[in-house]
């Protein structure tokens, strides 16, 4: 090797090291999503929660819960304050470990073995009672944001969507309901309006399992209504379960209703069927 060259091939090597590092189509492995496999619903069951139990201090939120939600169902919940929706919610997102059972998402996913981050990248999505949305950013971004798939360091700084993703985006804020608003800051969104784009945000993620914690409380009726019909859209595509105390609200979505009193199932069935069991009026309806 001449001199020369015994200066200059130093000099490529970390040139060549550099350019990988700022290569646009180059995602490292640790910003790389966790690629689980095809959730399997052959038999048409999007999530099984089986012989579920867990204790906080001696007290028993969850005891032996069995509940079974099929692909693309649209299942409300129930129940008096303390009967353990909130909990249940918590173990399927991994935020909240049971003491024994089993949760499944399709028959081949165990949400029991997952992180929180590796369960919502596997398609469960989660939207809590108050709107979490980009306040300062416009209705768009947020959406943007939002966007599943992989993000290297380069695009981070240098994102420029696909036309693609730009349709992506324009269909999700029909779906919401939003088109008009798309350059609005979302601070500047009704209540209502924030729900439904941080729903919209759930569903750019694509969602298998939506989970959807009291999305009318403190909406107008009108508001009401529509969140009625972009709920009963998602259904078919997504497995929907959305926990709510306004029964009106209930039952003008809900198919199938399941009660939980205790930790654990106490009813299921149509409204008309809920509403006429007797332990459900003496322990959820006050009669």
């Amino acid at each position: 090797m001449s001199a020369l060259e015994s200066v200059v091939t130093p000099i490529r090597k970390v040139g060549e090291g550099f350019e990988k590092f700022t290569r646009r189509d180059e995602v490292f492995d640790f910003l790389k999503p966790v690629n689980h496999p095809l959730i399997d619903t052959r038999h048409n069951i999007m999530l099984y929660m089986e012989g579920v139990s867990v204790s906080f201090d001696g007290f028993k939120a969850i005891n032996d819960l069995n509940l079974y939600i099929k692909q693309g169902e649209l299942r409300c919940i129930i129940g008096p304050n303390g009967a353990g929706k909130t909990t249940m919610m918590d173990i399927i997102t991994g935020k909240t470990r049971p003491d024994q059972g089993k949760v499944w998402l399709g028959s081949k996913t165990n949400l029991l073995t997952m992180s929180e981050a590796e369960i919502a990248n596997a398609g469960v999505g989660r939207k809590f009672q108050q709107p979490t949305v980009f306040e300062s950013l416009t209705v768009w971004n947020n959406l943007e944001l939002a966007m599943t798939g992989t993000r290297s360091v380069w695009s981070t700084f240098t994102a420029k969507l696909t036309g693609e993703q730009s349709d992506e985006i324009d269909g999700v804020l029909s779906l919401i309901g939003l088109e008009q608003c798309r350059n609005l800051l979302a601070g500047v969104l009704s209540h209502g309006q924030k729900q439904w784009l941080e729903i919209g945000m759930l569903l750019m993620q694509k969602p298998k399992l939506l989970l959807v914690d009291e999305p009318v409380t403190g909406m107008t009726h009108q508001e009401m209504d529509r969140t009625a019909e972009l709920l009963k859209s998602l259904a078919g595509k997504h497995s929907v379960v959305v926990v709510e105390h306004d029964m009106e609200f209930v039952r003008s979505i809900a198919d199938q209703v399941t009660v939980l009193h205790q930790g654990h199932v106490l009813a299921e069935g149509n409204m008309d069927q809920i509403q006429s069991h007797p332990e459900v009026k003496r322990v959820y309806l006050g009669e």
